[in-house]
């Protein structure tokens, strides 16, 4: 395999400006900082680099050491899609809760206390918030990643979010921009199409982009969905209208923009990440992020060359590359001078904030006021037994985050037992095996979008048949109607949902 070697040539390092990769291992390898001498400007960062906040802080510090004003970006939306806590799970509710309590000034500081810990840590950027609409509630990707299905609201807690997290230090990018909220499919696996008319994605889906261009977001994400209202031929990531007509010169965005990982299915399996990564630049984005499944040296090199050689046939022009780059490069000049401003919330390197007290219980305060209750019961004194019915997790918030109650319950009731039920087909469906397990204990079933899965409607209706007792904790959409003798929708499986849903059962909330 080749190597990345050091050179001065400029149309190299432009090329590895407008790269943002991944890499494998909670300390930096020797081909991550040798592609950073050698012009790399931003890395990105996933559940598999972070152990602990020390660790991450010692990795941040090494990658500055090679360059101070690297851009390290995270994946940290809280709520659902952690990374700081991907083994824990989030400190933070995600934005349907806070939409769902819709208190913009609670959201500014939901993300300003979010940011405050990322700087901490020496991350500057962060791809958050999700600036969708979920008008579509079958939505498999999106869902309470998303403030809500209403354009004013995800707008209004959109520009809050950008503004307490910017106010750390810490830059905002905001996605998927043209908005990815009215999906059937998920990019991670294939293309989604929205066929809305141009009026509809401009009074629903591009609202909330437009005011937080207006609020000074610092970058956006591009996503990878067909709109054929827009562009009929290009997805919104490799379309000049999209990105260089619609984002740069109608709604006047001058920051970085910055691509969906670019090995997604919906841009891989069509076009090859390579020709992807010189559409995606030609046509208006400034960087490329690459590394949620792809992590080597070999693909930085890959998309290096491919960029070097698409300027050198005249596919991509030079000045569109050097354009590029330094956008992202002034992105990094602006991190580096939040980190020593002394304006109140700007964050310093690596500590605290100025003039920005630290809200350490905020997430939970916010998880607390997101709850909806319907019913009432006597707090369980005894230790219940919980079911949790559990679907397939989308790729964005992964399989390593821990959901569910039962250890938050058990806090508070010890004894509580669990265990995890998925979708069988019948005759051993999961309402009899979930009904002997919890014996004369009471039976806890939690749920996650039961509306978009039958068979977890089919188990409630066959547990709430035999048990009328069972309570009901719905941690996704909270779309079905409610039922159970307690039905609680937390609006998100944030660990602090969890906690606020066993405080009520309890009694102790």
């Amino acid at each position: 395999m080749a190597t990345l070697v050091s050179s001065t040539d400029t149309l190299t390092r432009d090329a590895l400006a407008v790269l943002q990769p991944g890499f494998v291992g909670t300390t930096a390898p020797d081909w991550l900082l040798r592609a950073i001498g050698d012009g790399l400007v931003s890395v990105g960062l996933f559940g598999r680099n972070i152990a602990t906040s020390e660790q991450l802080a010692a990795l941040t510090r090494r990658l500055r050491e090679e360059r101070d004003d690297i851009l390290v970006a995270i994946d940290e939306e809280g709520g659902d899609v952690t990374r700081l806590e991907v083994r824990q799970g989030s400190s933070f509710p995600g934005n349907h809760a806070l939409g769902a309590v819709d208190d913009p000034d609670l959201t500014r500081d939901v993300a300003r206390e979010l940011g405050r810990r990322l700087a901490a840590c020496g991350v500057n950027l962060n791809w958050a918030p999700s600036a969708d609409v979920n008008s579509n509630p079958d939505n498999p990707v999106i869902g309470v990643r998303s403030f809500g299905a209403d354009p004013e609201l995800v707008a209004r807690h959109t520009v809050a979010y950008v503004e307490g997290l910017q106010s750390a230090g810490v830059a905002a990018c905001v996605k998927h921009f043209p908005g990815h909220g009215d999906t059937a499919v998920d990019s991670h696996h294939s293309l989604p199409r929205i066929d809305a008319d141009l009026a509809t994605l401009h009074a629903r889906d591009l609202l909330p982009f437009r005011a937080a261009v207006a609020a000074g977001s610092r970058s956006v994400m591009s996503a990878h969905i067909l709109l054929p209202a827009l562009d009929p031929d290009h997805p919104a990531t490799l379309s000049p209208r999209i990105l260089t007509g619609l984002l740069r010169e109608e709604l006047g965005f001058q920051g970085p923009i910055i691509t969906d990982g670019i090995e997604m299915r919906a841009i891989a399996e069509a076009y090859g990440i390579e020709r992807g990564s010189v559409l995606a630049i030609a046509a208006g984005a400034d960087a490329i992020c690459v590394g949620g499944g792809l992590a080597d040296e070999d693909t930085v090199l890959r998309l290096r060359d491919a960029l070097v050689a698409a300027v050198r046939s005249g596919e991509l022009p030079e000045e569109r590359l050097a354009d590029a780059a330094a956008r992202m490069r002034g992105l990094a000049d602006w991190t580096r001078g939040a980190r020593g401003a002394s304006v109140p919330g700007a964050a310093t390197q690596e500590g605290t904030a100025p003039g920005a007290d630290p809200l350490p219980g905020i997430g939970l305060l916010a998880a607390r006021r997101a709850l909806r209750v319907t019913g009432t019961v006597a707090p369980l004194t005894r230790a219940p037994y919980v079911a949790v019915l559990t679907p397939v997790a989308n790729i964005a918030v992964g399989e390593e985050t821990p959901w569910g109650l039962a250890t938050e319950l058990g806090h508070l009731l010890p004894g509580t037992e669990s265990a995890t039920y998925g979708d069988t087909p019948a005759p051993d469906a999961p309402a009899p095996r979930i009904l002997t397990a919890a014996g004369d204990r009471t039976p806890i079933a939690v749920v996650r979008d039961a509306h978009r899965h039958p068979w977890m409607s089919a188990t409630l209706d066959a547990l709430l048949t035999a048990r009328p007792d069972t309570l009901v904790v719905e941690m996704g959409l909270n779309e079905a109607p409610p039922r159970g003798a307690l039905h609680i929708a937390t609006h998100g499986a944030a660990r602090v949902c969890a906690q606020a849903a066993a405080e009520v059962i309890a009694g102790r909330g």
